[in-house]
């Protein structure tokens, strides 16, 4: 197909395709570059929210990426998609606030603080968070609070699940740094039946906002790589992962699979006996009204019921994980 003419009001043309401009109007149409190509692949909606606006090359390149060293790339410069919250949050929303609690603002979120020392086994993993203003150019987001949780080597959710429901580890809160960075010192997480493996956070404006759930300006998920999981659901403890992994993708995952985990495919470096290091950048366009945290049938912001239905799309958590609570509704993103 030949690219038609364009003009603007000077009256220049400008050679189009599929009423996009071409990057490169002097050179034929294969020859416009990655990002032209990913764009007429995918969508320009799909790619602007998979790679971001300007980084579509670099955002396919790293999430498909793999050397024998162990390190898998996947992070991306585009804003990230609002996401559930899931039946676990402790936020507030859903049952236990972990965030009204003197202790939840820590860099090592291994262990219980309070009533219980108990520590959380397995895999040690480090996550760095990168928090981009959108509306300011992507400018580092210094000064956000970024509330993060996820699941044990059993694919338990402390304050929810019966095995731990009185320990409130695997959850803290760090204040990005002048470069909008958050550190967590941590475990890998499990994977359990029905999701990818994965680690929730939501984004807040300031610390002072850590204790309102509704004030978070994002909610969203950090997917982690298939062959580190492999890697490390091959250790001692994590043997129900192994199944579990085997039955699931990226692109059929019922919150990564819009875009296979595109935009959230974190960058993994490390091997198991130093532990590894998960890194995400995370753009956040605060002229947009958030959307995460809505579950479906009206569950609200972090809404569910811990339980989701056998055989649906959610599939069943680990035995051990929360009963259905009075008056909530089922969904299946934990």
């Amino acid at each position: 197909m030949e690219p038609r003419q364009g003009h603007d009001p000077s009256g220049a043309a400008h050679p189009r395709f599929q009423g996009r401009v071409l990057p490169r109007p002097e050179d034929d149409l294969e020859d416009q570059g990655l990002g032209f190509d990913v764009q007429t692949l995918l969508g320009r909606r799909t790619a602007l929210k998979a790679f971001g606006a300007g980084a579509l090359a670099l955002g396919l390149a790293a999430c498909t990426a793999t050397s024998k060293t162990g390190t898998t790339s996947g992070t991306s410069a585009g804003e990230i998609p609002d996401e559930t919250a899931g039946p676990y949050p402790g936020d507030g929303s859903n049952g236990p606030d972990v965030l009204e609690q003197s202790g939840i603002v820590r860099s090592d979120i291994r262990s219980s603080f309070g009533d219980s020392t108990t520590t959380a086994a397995g895999i040690p993993m480090t996550l760095e968070l990168n928090i981009k203003d959108l509306a300011n150019g992507g400018a580092a987001s210094a000064g956000v609070a970024v509330y993060v949780w996820h699941c044990d080597r059993e694919g338990n959710y402390s304050m929810y699940s019966a095995a731990v429901e009185n320990e409130n580890y695997l959850r803290g809160v760090q204040i990005a740094d002048a470069a909008g960075t958050v550190r967590y010192t941590s475990i890998f997480p499990a994977c359990y039946t029905g999701r990818w493996p994965h680690i929730h956070f939501e984004v807040y404006p300031d610390a002072a906002s850590i204790t309102d759930v509704s004030k978070a300006i994002a909610t969203s998920q950090v997917a982690l790589p298939q062959d580190v999981s492999e890697a490390v659901f091959a250790t001692d403890g994590y043997s129900a992962s192994v199944k579990n992994l085997a039955q699931l993708s990226l692109a059929a995952d019922n919150v990564f699979g819009d875009d296979s985990g595109a935009s959230q495919l974190a960058t993994v470096t490390g091997d198991i006996s130093n532990g590894y290091k998960v890194v995400l950048d995370v753009g956040i366009d605060t002229r947009t009204a958030p959307t995460g945290g809505s579950m479906p049938g009206g569950g609200g912001l972090g809404g569910g019921n811990g339980a989701p239905p056998s055989g649906g799309p959610g599939g069943t958590p680990p035995s051990g994980n929360p009963p259905v609570a009075p008056g909530t509704t089922t969904n299946g993103n934990g």
